[in-house]
């Protein structure tokens, strides 16, 4: 049974850490072979769920040790049709890829939980596809019925809520906001602009969360906001307005540089000016690169009552779905098809 999903901890006033960007950091720093960056293939084989044990178990012994809260987002990101497609797994091994995700992060839980240190278990759903273009735009219904089979089995899990990652327009995160609501189970969006500080849709911030709340009868527990850097988005807020207050979380994706633990100090001073202009910030997502940051500066205490956190820079690189880096179609395909075998029948032994 779900925890948390009738009563979502981090809408109070704690602070809950979340992690980056899960597919760059398992693949780019632990050196794992990841497909197209489709981390939930690693769940296919001992090696990969202990990759992916051991990701989530930092996360969760950082947040422990400070008594903070904690979101742990599946690796499923990437769990649709589309990319299983690619990787050879049909609609019955993408389910049983998202259900042992679940199952994986529930056995954290069930480690680490103290009472100063709930963690919630968010079902991850990403983007249709990376390198968006018009052709491949859906509408808001169009979306629902994409992303029904996703939010379906996560809603027959114990997962608390549904995270809707890195949306860059308006409709796709409608629509799996409607699909939310009709299966009763929370869900954020995160929300990742463009350079201009504009979704893809061209909307501006407090535009695309007006339209999703307008659409869908503001189901959306709340937002997150993905950036490279934390004064690029205290630009995107402008002159503020009761919108801000639908923005619960800020996530750093990474960008090419790295800053050492001065420009970190730099970084934590915008954290204060972030949550001078964010009343409700209580979810702060960073890479390791940030967990590292932390441990150096011995600043989760300091955010646990003050909203400040030092934090190195980590960096970010696009995937379109047609070219994943590394790997070729054919090679894909191949470990694709052995990866859907191995998954269905390690999870139906």
């Amino acid at each position: 049974m779900s925890r948390y999903r009738k009563c979502l901890p981090q809408l109070g006033q704690s602070v809950f850490l979340t992690d980056g960007e899960l597919e760059n950091t398992v693949s780019l720093q632990c050196g794992m072979d990841v497909p197209g960056l489709a981390a939930f293939d690693l769940l296919r084989h001992t090696t990969g769920c202990s990759a992916l044990n051991a990701y989530f178990a930092r996360y969760a012994a950082l947040a422990c040790s400070h008594g903070l809260g904690l979101v742990l987002e599946s690796a499923t990101s990437r769990a649709n049709s589309d990319w299983g497609a690619i990787l050879g797994y049909d609609a019955k091994a993408l389910a049983q890829a998202r259900r042992r995700a679940i199952e994986l992060l529930l056995e954290i839980r069930a480690s680490f939980e103290t009472a100063d240190t709930e963690i919630v278990i968010s079902g991850s759903v990403g983007p249709r596809t990376d390198g968006y273009s018009p052709s491949l735009r859906m509408s808001a219904y169009e979306a629902a019925y994409y992303h029904a089979p996703a939010i379906e089995t996560f809603a027959q899990t114990d997962a608390d809520m549904v995270t809707a990652r890195a949306m860059s327009y308006v409709d796709e995160a409608s629509g799996i906001a409607l699909v939310a609501s009709a299966y009763a189970i929370p869900v954020v969006i995160s929300l990742r602009p463009g350079p201009s500080g504009r979704l893809l849709s061209g909307d501006t911030l407090a535009d695309a969360i007006a339209r999703i709340d307008h659409e869908t009868q503001r189901h959306p527990a709340y937002y997150i906001i993905e950036c490279t850097h934390a004064s690029q988005l205290f630009e995107m807020l402008g002159q503020g307005g009761a919108w801000l207050q639908r923005i619960r979380g800020v996530r750093l994706t990474r960008s090419h540089s790295r800053l050492d633990l001065g420009d970190a100090q730099a970084l934590a001073r915008q954290y204060r000016m972030l949550s001078s202009v964010l009343p409700d910030l209580t979810v702060i997502g960073t890479e390791y690169d940030g967990v590292d940051a932390i441990d150096e500066a011995g600043a989760a205490a300091a955010l646990a009552s003050s909203g400040e956190l030092h934090l190195r820079q980590p960096y970010s690189t696009e995937f379109v779905i047609s070219a994943p880096r590394g790997r070729s179609g054919p090679a894909l395909m191949r470990s694709g098809s052995v990866a859907a075998e191995e998954l269905s029948t390690s999870l139906s032994g």
